[in-house]
């Protein structure tokens, strides 16, 4: 395939670029090698835990991870490597590309970087642009007369639009020949919790079909505004059940010791206690037993969300297994599956106890809840879709690799 003018301009200036090979001396794991670059860190999560399922279906298979130069590293699972990308000068990217000698590339834009696109094209590595709605340049600097994206968008084996509109989009840029594909926005996901099955059904018998909500992955510092938004729905609804995880499990004596301060009947789940009728907040703190608590909460507030800096946990918890999530405005590690969730009509955000309080009491209809738990549950099946959507036709580009 030809290059276009525009990316041969863009090619001919990015050789006047200052060198910026980052450290290499992390060395390439053997076997097959899945090279993930994502321009914006706040949504790296979502693409690592896409290649995670398509590694856990590939015996062999290892991860590495690259975001822009100068941008911080990623929160990175166990085994995951990370990389700062190279600079566009074309023998950066030649140099990174031969250490690392990935097999394949899923790319999370919407920064395109040609250079780099353009030297893994040259040596046939399948690659796979994700979410495209508008992409761009990384870098422009104002230097070009001829737009190098539509150059660039041709390399890709594959293009996943973000919508049928961005798909037209693409199309209408490149040829009615080049794969664009609507797929849907890439979400970040997460696996269903397990829990024990004679556990959840004794829970259930216990209960007896009480109100229930969870204040999962808390942090102290949220734990007045959750019992505040308690105490005043137990005026509405009596029986009501309050579950208290902390995101910490060190910190479950500061939360007993709390609770029993301001009088709370509490019952410790960890220590063999199940809640009896009097019982107003049952405390777990082993983070193996949330899929339990889930289960039997149609209403979840979400901690770390409160407090500034702490950047939320993910939302797709709870949504998975049916609970209707609350949450406060310091989301930023998963902003964006929060605002699906919203726009979808699965959550809403609160700001303190009182507007905590005031979401917990329209909750309480269980219909309500139920409507949000129902809303949440297609959001992420719409996730799992796109997913495997990826996975599949990435799978058939590394079946069809290994046997070339």
């Amino acid at each position: 395939m030809a290059r276009t003018l525009g990316l041969s301009a863009y090619l001919a200036f990015a050789r006047r670029e200052v060198s910026h090979t980052p450290d290499t001396s992390t060395s390439r794991p053997d076997g097959c090698l899945i090279w993930l670059h994502c321009a914006d860190v706040d949504r790296a999560n979502a693409l690592i835990q896409l290649g995670l399922r398509l590694c856990a279906q590939r015996t062999g298979h290892s991860l590495l991870i690259t975001t822009s130069p100068g941008r911080p590293a990623p929160s990175l699972p166990e085994g995951v490597i990370w990389q700062e990308a190279p600079g566009e000068h074309p023998n950066d990217a030649r140099a990174f590309l031969d250490h690392w000698k990935p097999d394949a590339c899923l790319w999370l834009g919407p920064w395109l970087r040609p250079s780099l696109i353009d030297a893994a094209h040259k040596l046939q590595i399948p690659l796979f642009l994700l979410d495209a709605d508008e992409p761009g340049l990384e870098h422009t600097r104002g230097r070009l007369l001829l737009e190098p994206v539509k150059g660039t968008l041709a390399l890709f084996t594959k293009i996943f639009a973000h919508s049928e509109t961005a798909a037209m989009r693409i199309r209408r840029t490149l040829s009615d020949s080049h794969p664009v594909q609507k797929s849907g926005p890439l979400l970040e996901e997460h696996s269903v919790l397990p829990c024990n099955s004679d556990d959840l059904e004794e829970l259930r018998e216990a209960l007896k079909g009480r109100p229930v909500w969870f204040g999962a992955h808390l942090h102290p510092s949220e734990l007045r505004a959750v019992l505040d938004a308690h105490r005043s729905n137990l005026r509405l609804s009596h029986r009501l059940l309050l579950v208290l995880a902390p995101e910490a499990p060190e910190d479950a004596p500061l939360f007993k010791e709390r609770c029993l301060e301001d009088g709370w009947r509490i019952a410790e789940w960890d220590e063999g206690e199940f809640p009896d009728g009097n019982t107003q907040v049952l405390l777990g703190s082993d983070p193996r037993e949330l899929g339990l608590w889930y289960r039997i909460s149609p209403v979840t507030y979400m901690g770390s969300s409160l407090v500034s800096g702490l950047g939320g946990r993910n939302p797709f918890e709870p949504a998975a297994l049916g609970s209707a999530i609350l949450y406060g405005p310091s989301v930023r590690r998963h902003l964006e599956s929060y605002s699906r969730l919203v726009e979808e009509g699965a959550a809403r955000i609160v700001r303190d106890a009182d507007s905590l309080g005031t979401a917990l009491a329209l909750l309480t209809a269980p219909d309500r809840a139920a409507q949000m738990a129902h809303a949440g549950w297609r959001v992420v099946s719409e996730g799992a879709e796109v997913s495997d959507q990826i996975i599949n036709l990435v799978q058939d580009a590394l079946d069809a690799k290994e046997t070339s």
